[in-house]
């Protein structure tokens, strides 16, 4: 890096408001409604559903400005581009303690609506709370990637025949991203977002901001922390990335933490062959779910109900190997619906060896549980840059070993990266570009202790993560116990109620501190006590459906809950 890089760049704003970025950081925003969400063009809707708002009309309730920032920081003579932020201003003007800024996560997340989800929350009175769309996403400068012709075979264990697919898509992926974005690529990094958000912070004229991530926002904001000390008061980082896995090892843990549910949810259900009979013991269990996915594989079982016209996402038309592969990965994830995926599994077993439909009961709470993503949905061409600021293995052979362990031991797939998928090539192997810079040293030297918050089963990122970057910042940790969850501020009661405490009142927790996690389902086990075993049975628990319903909805801050 440049000598201005590190001093005007890195430095705090104060320091960059007198130099080469003083036109960036000198704007005054106009803050005006925010427009509605534009439905997509059909070309650009997915063929197995349509694309929902979830907060459509309500876009009037926040404001939106532009704010222009340097597509490059080290030359910004050289243009700029446009960052969409969103404001919902304080309810208590007396209580106001300066602003709240969210990030999603991604890579490519789009952060726009965010304050739309925290608005009913208690921050909310004293923080104008701040959305913004990262760089490269959404109503923010684009960066889209060409289509391409080619696809990934779609199955969660292909062939070493098949391989070779993934290596074309991936290849001609980067390629199309190269021609369509090319000239801005070097500079969607994280670094350079952290930059954006302090000049976000100077249009918004405020000395710091306080900071709330999720998922890969961790890492954003551990970044900004490290580049802009003097502009970051109170941090929480919900979800965390290992910062010692970027990128590639963090693609393959999330196949290692999917199997891990899929292994817990196993040995419940093992503990409760008298109830679901599907096996004694995890590893029973687990022979039964290969046995029915053999089946599957031959021989798909038809459900029994249409796709509603205003589904959103996925909806399954039958059960195949590559369903039941996707059903056990995000079904055993949400502790609260081990019981409704063990129940789907019988009904889906009796009617593979029947040869008759899935019934429409357990065909709906499938599909409820195949809908059930917790990761925002990643604008197209940014992910592929983004992850590609670090470096990548080149040869072809790593990539193909490490496939045939992950389609043995790792076939289930979250629609997030896990499986095969996530050991598969990628854009970033085909790199077409230099990154600018290394990736930034991670500290904490400037800025108040943060806290870090971490589910012990969320797979997308895994418990390890949380540890290592409170460590890695000497920031508190919050940890929850016995969930699957990925982002657990608004959803889960007391992380939300000890992270409130901390960023209204300014009260951590312990260095270490636990949560618990909603409790796994009141099914006993079969060496419960007596008075237990009489516990109802699922006639009385409710419809498949229902249940499943009810036990996802609500469960992201991103305002996408469970459909019916």
């Amino acid at each position: 890096m440049t000598a201005l890089v590190a001093v005007a760049v890195g430095a705090p704003a104060h320091g960059a408001e007198d130099g080469e970025l003083a036109e960036f950081y000198g704007q005054e925003l106009d803050w005006a409604p925010c427009p509605e969400w534009e439905q997509p063009p059909p070309s650009e809707q997915p063929e197995d559903g349509i694309i929902v708002d979830p907060w459509q009309g309500q876009w009037k309730y926040m404001e939106c400005s532009t704010v222009l920032v340097p597509l490059n920081y080290e030359a910004p003579e050289e243009g700029s581009l446009r960052i969409e932020v969103s404001r919902i201003k304080a309810k208590d003007g007396k209580r106001r303690q300066g602003v709240l800024m969210f990030n999603p996560g991604g890579p490519g997340g789009g952060g726009l609506a965010m304050p739309l989800g925290a608005r009913d929350y208690e921050v909310a009175e004293s923080f104008d709370l701040i959305g913004f769309d990262p760089r490269g996403v959404g109503r923010s400068s684009q960066l889209m990637c060409e289509t391409v012709e080619e696809r990934r075979p779609d199955t969660t264990r292909p062939t070493d025949e098949q391989f070779a697919e993934y290596t074309a898509y991936a290849q001609a992926r980067e390629e199309a991203c190269e021609r369509a974005g090319g000239g801005i690529r070097p500079h969607i990094n994280t670094a350079n977002t952290a930059r954006d958000m302090d000049v976000i912070r100077a249009a918004l004229g405020e000395e710091k901001i306080n900071y709330l991530g999720y998922s890969y926002g961790t890492y954003l904001g551990a970044v900004y922390g490290s580049l802009f000390p003097e502009g970051l008061n109170r941090s929480v980082l919900d979800s965390s990335i290992h910062p010692d896995w970027l990128w590639r090892e963090q693609a393959l843990q999330q196949s290692v933490g999917v199997r891990a549910n899929v292994e817990a949810w196993a040995e419940w259900v093992g503990e409760r062959d008298d109830t679901f009979g599907l096996g004694a013991s995890q590893e029973e269990v687990l022979a039964t779910t290969e046995a029915l996915a053999a089946e599957l594989a031959e021989s798909p079982v038809v459900i029994d109900r249409e796709r509603p016209e205003d589904w959103p996402t996925y909806w399954p038309r039958e059960f195949d190997r590559d369903a039941l592969d996707t059903f056990l990965a995000l079904g055993t994830q949400p502790r609260t619906v081990w019981d409704v995926v063990a129940e789907v599994m019988v009904e889906l077993r009796a009617a593979s060896a029947e040869d008759v439909p899935l019934s429409h009961d357990a065909g709906a709470a499938a599909a409820n549980i195949l809908t059930e993503q917790g990761i925002p949905r990643v604008d197209s061409g940014v992910y592929d840059t983004v992850t590609c600021e670090a470096d990548w293995p080149t040869d072809l052979a790593t990539y193909h070993e490490d496939m045939r362990e992950y389609r043995e031991r790792y076939p289930y797939y979250d629609m997030n990266g896990s499986g095969v998928v996530g050991a598969a090539p990628t854009t970033c192997t085909f790199r077409s570009f230099d990154p600018p810079e290394p990736l930034v040293e991670l500290e904490r030297d400037g800025y108040p202790t943060g806290l870090v918050i971490q589910a012990d089963g969320d797979p997308a990122t895994q418990y390890e993560g949380g540890p290592a970057m409170a460590d890695t910042l000497d920031n508190q940790l919050i940890s929850v116990r016995d969930s699957g969850t990925h982002g657990l501020f608004g959803l889960n009661e007391c992380v939300t109620e000890k992270v409130t405490d901390y960023l209204v009142n300014g009260v951590l927790p312990p260095s270490r501190s636990e949560c618990d996690a909603a409790p796994r389902p009141d099914v006993p086990a079969d060496d419960a006590p007596p008075a237990e075993r009489g516990a109802e049975g699922a006639e009385e628990r409710g419809s498949l459906e229902d249940r499943a319903r009810d036990a996802l909805a609500d469960r992201s801050l991103w305002g996408t809950p469970a459909r019916s």
